[in-house]
């Protein structure tokens, strides 16, 4: 399935009711400049990045750049931020379609799949962001640190409710188990490659490690 590039609303009220209303050129520019920037940061880096190829991806002339975006890197933090935030609207749209009385061990499972799922094959903005957050200057990071600690919130709600259901293993610690899980999850954009499997199987094998790793007494 090929990336997309594009963004997700990353609150519900950002939805807008009633019949779709087309964008501005200038509005659909901006975005293609984004779409651009995710795309190369993906894969080149924050050092790698350079506008001359951010331009060409988005057919634009380099100075064009500047109109939407004063330097650089505001450009990068808008993407590293999108990034975060696209996956925290994605991964809370899923989990808001779980029916209710799912137990909490499966909306975990269910979690786990809409984070890889969403890293691997649908945003570059979020494969861009969990691949430079240790490389970009720290001021470009404010603000998606504040996305993650928002995100991060889903999972400790997540995890903790597997605990209230007496399932977790008495050893582990909340905050620790959270963080190994993301760290798992996060670091699935530097090794995974069509070639060594399916994002089919990825999920899979994730699922199967984060069930038997976290739950003293896996449902049947």
């Amino acid at each position: 399935m090929p990336r997309q590039s594009s963004r997700l609303p990353v609150d519900a009220d950002e939805a807008v009711s009633g019949p779709p209303v087309p964008e501005s050129k200038s509005a659909l520019t901006r975005s293609r400049i984004l779409d651009a920037a995710a795309h190369v940061l993906s894969e080149h880096g924050y050092a790698g990045l350079r506008l001359t190829d951010v331009a060409a991806e988005a057919d634009l002339q380099a100075p064009a750049i500047y109109y939407y975006f004063p330097s650089r890197d505001e450009l990068i933090e808008e993407v590293m931020w999108a990034g975060i935030a696209d996956m925290r609207a994605h991964v809370a749209a899923i989990l808001d379609e779980v029916p209710d009385g799912t137990a909490p061990l499966e909306k975990l499972l269910i979690a786990v799949e809409a984070h890889l799922r969403h890293e691997l094959e649908i945003s570059h903005y979020t494969t861009a962001a969990i691949r430079n957050a240790g490389q970009v200057p720290q001021a470009i990071r404010k603000r998606q640190v504040l996305e993650e600690e928002r995100y991060g919130e889903i999972w400790r709600r997540l995890i903790n409710d597997v605990a209230r259901e007496g399932l977790l293993r008495p050893e582990l610690d909340l905050y620790i188990a959270q963080m190994l899980v993301l760290g798992a999850l996060n670091w699935a954009v530097e090794w995974w490659n069509p070639r060594r499997g399916s994002v089919e199987a990825v999920v899979a094998n994730a699922q199967s490690v984060i069930r038997h790793g976290l739950a003293e007494t896996a449902p049947a």
